[in-house]
């Protein structure tokens, strides 16, 4: 039988026959005719469902067009750490910026809210965890180190942040987690796709050192593979039974080398773990010191951010009824003010008026919800109370002294100091009014 010869390529490489190199391929049984003229051209025009299947190995190129992506994530999260671990008010349970606060706010508004509540008794713990489990997947994701299984744990991360801190932001997209879950999916196809990568080097130096060939895939014209595989003609693949011929779909890219025989597949795998293991070790190691480090610099050199409102020192109690003042929607609306009254407010007692500094606030908990709020005095005796639950992700905001402002510290969202009414997003609603009176005795007292 006389070989066919592809019209656009020399004959196949070694002196192997084309037929010979079929072989490797299904039967080649000549291809049913077309059924129609419009199938025909269909298929001669090049555009077969085939061209939108990706070739085989095709994540094995995106290491370039992924490193943007890959040092921005790694650096995000190595500095997300360290904030945390330098930072002292982020395990300070009196700040509303803690974990404790966070957590605290997680409970209320998370989907996740029965798994928050034992949380909350674990919280530094907790804190240390996120913080080093960022650190760790940041020095992971920047030196391509178990590349995969740091953006699996990002992701993870991500998304139980989204679903605790972020779930009820509204539009869904000025919730940062979410957007970050959705970032690490293509590390998580790739890895770290062999550029820049600890893993690459850690398999290379494992193969080199058993004699085995290196393993590396390069991109080539698909031009150049029609060329060389043998199986090419008339713009059809002979060894999938005159099928147009595709990238996708090629068998010739789909073929697997085999390993030289002297060369013991599992003793390279257990080569290549062990170092990578290694390795693992010496990075955790650094990132324990370097992050206590940071932990020990920011206590020696840092101080709690942001205005800590003080607690209220009264014990709350019920009281008979008397005169209440009027209030009116955080968005709009007069200021409510309060002046003593002869007989003490119905409504439960919070703490003396005297605690609330004129300019400044004071914090405690709502009786009615248990959220934590806040009670400011613009001025002298007259007392203004809101809910301190950021509406936007649930976390408690504090009152700035200078700017007479609430302020979200997870977000950033402001909240006018008087009406409560947002002046700067990304929360869309204001902070909840609460009803609040001065009595006679000095208490304040909250409907």
């Amino acid at each position: 039988m006389a070989q066919s010869k592809g019209r656009h390529g020399p004959p196949p490489v070694k002196g192997r026959s084309i037929n010979a190199q079929r072989r490797v391929g299904p039967s080649t049984a000549a291809r049913p005719a077309s059924s129609s003229r419009g199938e025909r051209r269909f298929h001669a025009t090049g555009l077969d469902w085939d061209w939108f299947r990706p070739p085989p190995h095709a994540l094995a190129s995106a290491g370039w067009v992924l490193l943007p992506l890959r040092a921005f994530l790694g650096v995000t999260f190595v500095f997300a750490g360290l904030q945390k671990l330098a930072n002292p008010a982020f395990f300070n349970a009196a700040n509303p910026a803690s974990i404790q606060a966070q957590l605290a706010g997680a409970q209320r508004a998370s989907p996740l809210h029965g798994l928050m509540g034992p949380l909350t008794h674990v919280a530094v713990p907790v804190g240390l965890f996120i913080a080093f489990a960022e650190l760790a997947i940041g020095l992971g994701t920047l030196l391509g180190l178990w590349a995969r299984v740091a953006a699996i744990g990002g992701a993870v991360l991500a998304f139980l942040l989204f679903l605790t801190v972020s779930f009820h932001s509204h539009p869904y997209y000025t919730g940062a987690d979410i957007v970050f879950v959705f970032a690490w999916i293509p590390l998580i196809l790739a890895g770290a796709g062999g550029v820049f990568s600890a893993d690459a080097f850690l398999a290379r130096r494992a193969r080199r050192s058993m004699g085995a060939e290196p393993e590396a895939i390069v991109p080539v014209p698909f031009a150049l593979v029609r060329r060389v595989c043998g199986s090419y003609e008339d713009g059809r693949c002979q060894a999938r039974q005159g099928a147009a011929c595709a990238p996708g779909p090629c068998p010739y890219l789909a073929r697997q080398i085999p390993e030289s025989p002297r060369i013991d597949r599992e003793e390279l795998n257990r080569r290549t773990f062990v170092a990578k293991g290694a390795a693992a070790g010496v990075v955790s190691a650094f990132a324990l010191l370097f992050g206590g480090a940071a932990a020990g610099l920011g206590r020696l050199g840092g101080t709690p951010s942001g205005d800590v409102a003080r607690s209220l020192g009264g014990t709350s109690g019920r009281s008979g009824p008397a005169t209440t003042t009027s209030s009116a929607p955080a968005a709009a609306g007069p200021v409510n003010t309060t002046t003593p009254s002869a007989a003490p407010p119905s409504g439960t007692r919070i703490g003396p008026a005297r605690d609330v500094p004129v300019g400044g606030a004071a914090s405690f908990q709502d009786p009615s919800s248990g959220d934590p709020s806040l009670v400011v005095q613009p001025q002298s005796g007259t007392f203004l109370a809101f809910d301190a639950v950021c509406p936007h992700a649930g976390c408690t905001v504090q009152y700035d002294t200078t700017h007479k402002l609430f302020i979200c510290p997870c977000h950033g969202s402001e909240f006018n100091g008087r009406t409560g009414s947002v002046e700067v997003g990304p929360a869309q609603q204001g902070l909840t009014r609460l009803q609040i009176a001065e009595g006679s005795d000095g208490q304040l007292y909250i409907q």
